[in-house]
């Protein structure tokens, strides 16, 4: 399903998404109100969602779509760079941010990424997010305190600390001289322990968790 405000836009990404045997449009809308109306009555496996629209936005939409007793994946799309977009909408529980220039190959990869329920993020968008969050590393051991991270192992620990520094399985496994399969074990059950659904909402945690800290 695609949310946009501009029916260009729609129709466009439309002909990209159809176009692929193993992808169908199955709703559009032009604005969040209208895609929940939408959503309810087509049940999209995603939702490719744009931020900036008149009325109800794409951040209000996404967390209300998200907070359904069987949610659709929402992948945001947007012409915007500014960081606070990337971070609000991950918290309201986006799965992926990929900018409206991707190319189209691209667009497609990360619609069946988060339809196989990964998340996704452009590389632009990883960059500026972990420069933005994620460059002053991890904070003293008192941070462990909280509940939610007693129960995770030391190495699950660094582990959730290379995902929020945007690091892949195998460059986690590469930093921490284990194996890419002993990688995703540790990141199953961080996942599971700290209840989130993915690496995204794992990598909003560690910050409000106080795992690791912002920039200043």
């Amino acid at each position: 399903m695609v949310v946009d405000d501009q029916l260009m836009v729609r129709a466009g990404i439309a002909a990209i998404v159809d176009a692929e045997e193993d992808l169908t449009i199955v709703g559009e809308a032009g604005d969040g109100a209208a895609a929940l109306e939408v959503a309810a009555r087509v049940r999209p496996d995603v939702v490719l969602m744009d931020i900036r629209m008149p009325g109800m936005d794409g951040l209000t939409a996404t967390a209300r779509l998200t907070a359904a007793a069987e949610p659709p994946r929402v992948l945001v799309l947007t012409t915007f760079h500014q960081d606070s977009y990337v971070y609000e909408a991950l918290r309201a529980g986006a799965s992926g941010f990929v900018l409206k220039d991707t190319e189209p190959a691209d667009l497609l990869a990360a619609i069946r990424v988060v339809a196989d329920g990964e998340a996704m993020l452009s590389p632009a968008v990883t960059r500026r997010l972990i420069d933005a969050f994620a460059g002053g590393g991890p904070v003293s051991p008192a941070a462990g305190a909280d509940p939610r991270l007693t129960g995770l192992t030391p190495r699950e620990r660094e582990v959730l600390v290379s995902i929020a520094r945007g690091l892949s399985n195998a460059e986690i496994g590469a930093a921490l001289g284990i194996t890419t399969g002993t990688v995703k074990a540790h990141v199953n059950a961080l996942l599971a322990k700290l209840g989130v659904r993915d690496r995204v909402q794992a990598t909003i945690a560690a910050y409000d968790l106080g795992l690791v800290r912002p920039t200043p």
